[in-house]
């Protein structure tokens, strides 16, 4: 009965160890979920959506990355005056202990020139960088979807000077 007790009693110390060691720490900062929406056709670019947990403190995102990709630019649609338009975005905040998500219809990446070899394999290796530590890099892989159908293709890319007129039918062609 003693040596049950006595393993009973260390593992229990170990467990309490543990614990006591993330109780200062709580939820840690990082990029969840991606990601990748190909454009209609080739000369259109990508659209990129995440979502980023946030840590312990406040962070902002202020780059997004990709070694396997011509240009990656974070924008905003923004609705003014009943019109949606883009605008690059800068930075983007991240609340301690909350969400941030770049979504359809706000917050979103805008991807050119994704290389070849990245659209095949189904991912592309980003790097998210952040105001803390500094400039904490977190990489994550991307998971590339197919261009949507005329709906979706046309939805961001107006903004962009690409009427849905346009987009629709390059969407029909794939």
């Amino acid at each position: 009965m003693k040596p049950f007790a006595i393993l009973a009693l260390a593992a229990t110390a170990l467990t309490l160890t543990a614990c006591g060691e993330n109780l200062g720490k709580g939820q840690q900062l990082n990029v969840v979920s991606g990601h990748i929406q190909m454009g209609a056709t080739d000369d259109r670019p990508a659209v990129g959506y995440f979502k980023v947990e946030g840590g312990p403190v406040p962070v902002e995102l202020v780059a997004v990355t990709a070694d396997l990709a011509q240009r990656v630019e974070m924008h905003e649609s923004v609705k003014e005056n009943g019109v949606v338009t883009m605008k690059p975005l800068l930075r983007a905040a991240v609340p301690a202990k909350g969400t941030m998500e770049f979504r359809q219809g706000g917050k979103h990446l805008m991807i050119w020139g994704i290389n070849g070899a990245a659209v095949r394999a189904g991912k592309l290796p980003m790097a998210f960088v952040f105001t803390n530590n500094n400039n904490e890099r977190i990489l994550f892989d991307m998971v590339i979807k197919p261009a949507a159908g005329a709906e979706g293709a046309a939805m961001d890319h107006g903004a962009m000077g690409h009427d849905a007129e346009k987009a629709a039918p390059d969407a029909a062609k794939k």
